[in-house]
């Protein structure tokens, strides 16, 4: 369904944005005053929001790009890739860098359209507690995309309002990242009062914010602060209220990446939502083809963009069937034929399967799929709460239990169960080596969902899977005090002297 929106950003007036898989056409957003008198024109504006995430710029492809080449778990496959692939795999980038641009520019459209839906629901006059639901909805949006950038840029400007003078919005300073944590900290507790936000939507859709999505988001917030207690304060509630919400982990791993099983799928705490063979200027996720096999016919083709090295592949066991779901070593071509990966015409190695073999309906090299790629599931639940409990008490058997889990899920493959991975072997463990397990995990169960780079950034792993011995992927640009974070557009730092650059660009 082709939803157009219109919407003011930080510096620019952008037009034609969309949503998809949402009932009613987003309003324009130019102003909220005059424009909100219904709860209606309030809901439809926070469908703008998810649309704005749902766009090719966001979690369609080029941010989630830039986070996969950040990570030291893929590398830019193809010779005659953009130059901005290389400089940001490479650490390389500078404040003209193409990712910072669009990642910043659509990070403030997002932020402004969350803004403007707040604004609307404060001001309509509806019964309140359906003013709460509306409020709770669009903060519980902006928290989730403030947490999400700020790991990205470090310290940005913070707006709590819609920006309707551009001068204005180019006179402000940034706003340290500690304290956009905080704002986003009081805009979920905002959301998580009961009775604000559901616990579920009709037909168990996964990709509105519930209760628990907010209890979710929370755990992850307190865990890149290291505030240990509360992040696993968040995660156990939503352990423990999982069946109120609907959550578990689904018994095949595979599951999780069928584009025609993803629909309310259990494992799913908040999934952006794309629409098969749809295209407007947002709704156009090329996942597929950025991972597929390059110069390969029919939908398992692809650019080879993103692909990992032959050390990630090898390092992780055959045994594991989360092995096999993530990585394609042959693929059917469009003749019917298999070819081996050593076979592939450009690049013989093992490429990305997340995204590129069950991506329903869907354009050729599976571009503008029906996939719902996951911004936060159940799974990483209990390894937050692993390793904040980890933090707190240290490995106990509870900690223990949450990979174990995860573990357990592993040993499930189509023709019946395996011994591998073994449980967790608490004997002699210590709170270190059990955190290496736990970051382990998160790096093989979570394998190219674009977390890795936020886990490589938290922990301060750069220089150790970068530049250590043992790295998968290394890259001697990489320096500590520097690329922890992205540059700041230099165009914003054109036209606002207020902004300064990050320190080491």
């Amino acid at each position: 369904m082709k939803n157009y929106i219109k919407t003011l950003s930080l510096s620019i007036l952008l037009v034609f944005m969309g949503c998809s898989n949402l009932e009613e056409d987003p309003k324009s957003i130019l102003a909220p005053e005059g424009f909100f008198t219904t709860y209606n024109d309030v809901e439809a504006s926070i469908f703008g929001i998810y649309g704005r995430m749902t766009s090719d710029v966001a979690w369609g492809g080029e941010f989630t790009q830039a986070l996969l080449l950040l990570s030291d778990i893929v590398d830019v496959g193809q010779t005659g890739a953009a130059s901005q692939n290389f400089e940001i795999n490479e650490f390389r980038a500078t404040p003209e860098h193409y990712y910072s641009r669009i990642i910043w520019t659509r990070a403030y459209d997002i932020i402004n359209a969350a803004n403007t839906a707040i604004q609307g629901a404060q001001q309509i006059d509806v019964d309140e507690d359906l003013k709460l639901r509306l409020e709770a909805e669009a903060r519980a949006l902006r928290a989730i995309n403030y947490f999400t950038y700020a790991q990205v840029f470090g310290d940005m400007p913070y707006f709590d309002e819609p920006v309707s003078e551009i001068s204005k919005a180019l006179k402000i300073e940034k706003t340290l990242e500690a304290e956009i944590y905080a704002k986003v900290v009081e805009d979920l507790e905002f959301a998580f009062v009961e009775g604000r936000l559901p616990n579920v939507y009709a037909g168990g859709s996964k990709t509105r914010v519930t209760r628990g999505t907010v209890a979710t988001v929370l755990a992850a917030v307190h865990l890149v602060q290291e505030n240990w207690q509360a992040a696993y304060d968040n995660a156990k509630w939503v352990i423990d209220n999982k069946a109120t919400f609907g959550y578990d982990l689904v018994s095949d791993y595979q599951d999780l990446f069928n584009a025609e099983k993803q629909d309310g799928i259990a494992e799913h705490i908040l999934a952006v939502d794309f629409l098969g063979q749809v295209r407007h200027s947002d709704n156009d996720d090329t996942m597929s083809p950025l991972t597929g096999v390059g110069g390969v016919s029919g939908n398992a083709g692809g650019w080879s963009i993103i692909v990992p090295s032959m050390d990630v592949y090898d390092d992780w066991d055959d045994q594991d069937y989360r092995k096999g779901v993530a990585f394609d070593t042959t693929v059917i071509n469009g003749n019917g034929e298999e070819i081996h990966y050593l076979d592939f015409p450009r690049l013989k190695r093992p490429h990305i399967a997340k995204y590129n073999r069950f991506m329903g309906n869907s354009n050729g090299s599976g571009r503008r799929s029906d996939f719902n790629y996951a911004v936060f599931r159940y799974a990483e639940v209990l390894l937050i709460a692993a390793e904040a409990l980890n933090e707190v008490s240290g490995p106990t058997a509870e900690a223990q239990g949450y990979v174990n889990q995860i573990r357990a899920r592993a040993r499930i493959w189509p023709t019946g169960v395996s011994t591998f991975p073994p449980d967790v072997d608490g004997t002699g463990l210590t709170k270190e080596s059990f955190l290496n397990i736990v970051m382990e995990e998160r790096r093989l169960e979570l394998s190219f969902e674009y977390k890795r780079w936020f886990d490589i950034r938290r922990r301060k792993l750069g220089d150790e899977v970068f530049k250590g011995s043992n790295s998968l992927e290394p890259q001697p640009n990489f320096n500590s005090s520097t690329h922890y974070v992205l540059p700041i557009p230099q165009s914003e730092l054109d036209v606002n002297p207020n902004i300064t650059q990050n320190p080491g660009y």
